[in-house]
């Protein structure tokens, strides 16, 4: 199946044990368990570029022996087993590339407990960020999640990620959010890897080996989270640049000046002419910097006033903010609308994404030359990212059977990969690894890539959970 391929691909054979599978999970799930044709082309792909391949059955358990029997069942006939959230990354991980049982912990969407005092809360796999967040103002927690993928996605599938976001400049990213996890071994066991304490030398650090690794190690069924306290006061501001370089050495200094930033995101002209068109704004098309300020209401002024200094001194133009809400989202709807602005330059379009990191310091020279491996490129190819933590993204716009197109892409974006670790970075800031980075894992890791084999053979031997993805 060729990656870019947009066709469902419905011939996959069936493991040998699957129909006694079926038998052993219907009187468990019931109508919670479906092999309809519409139910498995739904959990057929992710949001990526990567061709959909359906599972030939689906699952919604609601509990963690409900897991725990899904998991008995595909490791006793042998049938891949495949955990879904609810399907927006843009690596291909939940995509069945052998068939099996998909695992869709959307129902386990229960809010287990809030401890606003401690700062943290339990949730089910299923929970998405924004349930919680509207469950934690509700109640009136003045604390929040800050993990901001852009997507509702699931707070499981985040962990299992290790998602980031625009907010990670500041409060992190889930790998610093995640306290602890359950997850449901392959062997059917249950694991809790950690508790409620901000720090623990207790032993290996399981919650770090199941944070990131994408299904292929556990089926992660409940996730104890920081939080963060709410800010009194928000303010947004927006800056344009001559160049590239100029706003990223204006990015640099705000960070070597310990301004506590919240979100610091950067477009191109590029992807400031796109959202332009898409949205009917009017934007200076030059490279631009969206800055976020948290704090007190005097703090939030100090650290616009001095961001405001330091663009300056790189000639930034047109600084503009503000703390009222409807005027940070008409500020922010540039960013916002990126992505979907990408794909309507091309109609028919899908995303492929790269999202490489380096050093801070090193970013102006990772997006020089990333522009030079641009020049000539036949496919829109506009730059945008949370360059507060030196992480970017080139999105193309393929189309989604053209052949050509993919491989030049992929060439592309292999050299910007390349790129990224000859500066000390990596090839994937906050997407993962899934089917579309396998080939440059080692490039990145080396021996250790080895050691990662022998943690998967260890845990699963039998290979069933999430197959071909990872490693």
């Amino acid at each position: 199946m060729p990656p870019g391929d947009s066709s469902i691909v419905t011939d996959t054979p069936q493991a040998p044990g699957f129909a006694a599978l079926l038998e052993d999970l219907e009187p468990i799930f019931g109508e919670r368990l479906s092999t309809a044709t519409a139910d498995c082309d739904d959990h057929a792909a992710d949001v990526s570029h990567h061709g959909p391949r359906p599972p030939q059955a689906v699952c919604w358990p609601v509990t963690t022996l409900e897991v725990v029997a899904a998991v008995d069942a595909c490791r006793g006939h042998r049938v891949p087993l495949i955990p879904y959230g609810t399907g927006t990354a843009v690596e291909g991980g939940v995509v069945a590339v052998t068939g099996g049982l998909c695992l869709d912990t959307s129902r386990m969407d229960q809010i287990l407990a809030v401890h606003p005092r401690d700062m943290d809360a339990t949730v089910q796999a299923g929970v998405t960020r924004e349930q919680l967040n509207r469950h934690l103002e509700e109640v009136e927690s003045r604390v929040f999640f800050p993990v901001d993928p852009g997507a509702d996605a699931s707070l499981g599938g985040m962990a299992a990620t290790s998602a980031s976001g625009t907010n990670a400049v500041r409060y992190g990213t889930m790998r610093d959010r995640v306290l602890g996890v359950e997850a449901v071994m392959a062997d059917g066991s249950v694991v809790q890897t950690a508790g409620r304490a901000r720090k623990s030398v207790a032993g290996y650090d399981l919650t770090a080996l199941l944070v990131g690794s994408e299904g292929t190690l556990g089926v992660i069924t409940q996730v104890t989270l920081r939080l963060a306290p709410l800010p009194q006061a928000i303010a947004s501001a927006v800056c344009g640049f001559e160049s590239i370089e100029a706003a990223v050495e204006a990015v640099i200094d705000c960070l070597v000046d310990g301004i506590p930033l919240a979100r610091m995101e950067l477009l191109d002209e590029v992807q400031i002419e796109a959202v332009n068109r898409y949205s009917g704004l009017d934007n200076r098309v030059q490279p631009t910097v969206f800055f976020e300020f948290h704090g007190s209401d005097n703090a939030v002024i100090e650290q616009s006033e001095h961001v405001e200094r330091i663009t300056a001194v790189h000639g930034g133009s047109d600084f503009r903010w503000a703390t009222d809400e409807a005027q940070r989202r008409r500020l922010w709807q540039a960013r916002h609308d990126g992505y979907y602005a990408t794909l309507g330059l091309r109609e028919g379009s899908t995303g492929y994404v790269t999202d490489v990191c380096v050093p801070v310091t090193a970013l102006a020279e990772a997006i020089a030359r990333t522009r030079k491996e641009l020049e000539g490129c036949s496919v829109p190819s506009p730059i945008f990212g949370h360059v507060g933590d030196g992480n970017f993204h080139v999105v193309f716009p393929i189309r989604p059977a053209d052949a050509d197109e993919l491989a030049e892409v992929q060439r592309i974006s292999d050299r910007i990969a390349e790129h990224a670790l000859d500066l000390g970075g990596t090839t994937t800031g906050e997407h993962g690894i899934g089917l579309g980075k396998r080939h440059l894992l080692e490039r990145e890791h080396g021996a250790g890539v080895d050691v990662m084999r022998a943690i998967k053979q260890a845990l699963d031997p039998l290979q069933i959970l999430n197959p071909g993805k990872v490693l």
